[in-house]
């Protein structure tokens, strides 16, 4: 019996990711470099620090790592605020409800910084549903690594088989395996050519989801 749901926050609770993509390419352009879809693509699911370590690498960049940053959140936080459109995915929210009503704990376990998943979490009223927030920013390596996972499973306080993540992006669903728990892979219109075949369970519409269905997973 499942316990526990943990969240991947972007491309499973709000859709983000155009904001960022956004975001970054203004970024970009401003830093003098162009990054093709194809290497941007690879970047989903990663840490923001890790994505500063890629970019560092692949480019040459005059910048250190923390004036990076600053400049990547400077960029984000713009788009953010402004995005007068931005709203959860469909019925992600209903199905968190209805998880918290049933008694399930409910973690999120997100490549993206504090910041950023407090921007979200107060934006939509997300807080008191959970029982923790575990931010990527915390660990050396990023999804497909494990980490952030096994740190969740920890915090539940169940066994990892009484555990269930649910993921959209081919790090973070790499990185359930890895930790050696169940996974769900969200598949959206949003998904960015995300890879979700090696989910335990494939789903397109959180309507397929309810407290029942998890609990017995």
């Amino acid at each position: 019996m499942k316990k526990t749901v943990i969240f991947d926050m972007d491309g499973v609770v709000v859709n983000t990711e155009p904001i960022g993509y956004g975001a970054n390419q203004k970024l970009y352009k401003a830093l003098g470099i162009t990054v093709p879809d194809e290497v941007y693509s690879t970047f989903i699911g990663n840490s923001d620090k890790n994505i500063i370590q890629k970019l560092k690498s692949l480019y040459t960049i005059d910048m250190t790592h923390e004036e990076l940053l600053e400049e990547k959140y400077k960029y984000y936080f713009e788009a953010f605020d402004n995005a007068a459109d931005l709203d959860l995915l469909p019925g992600v929210k209903d199905l968190i409800i209805d998880l918290h009503r049933n008694g399930m704990k409910l973690l999120l376990a997100s490549s993206a910084s504090k910041r950023k998943i407090e921007a979200v979490f107060t934006r939509f009223g997300l807080h008191s549903y959970f029982d923790a927030k575990i931010s990527g920013e915390d660990f050396e390596f990023s999804k497909p690594h494990p980490d952030i996972f096994l740190e969740a499973v920890q915090q539940s306080g169940f066994a990892k088989e009484e555990c269930v993540i649910i993921e959209d992006s081919t790090n973070g669903i790499k990185a359930a395996k890895a930790a050696g728990v169940y996974c769900i892979g969200y598949k959206s219109e949003h998904s960015m050519g995300q890879d979700t075949s090696l989910a335990d369970l494939v789903i397109t519409d959180f309507k397929q989801l309810d407290y029942k269905k998890l609990r017995n997973l």
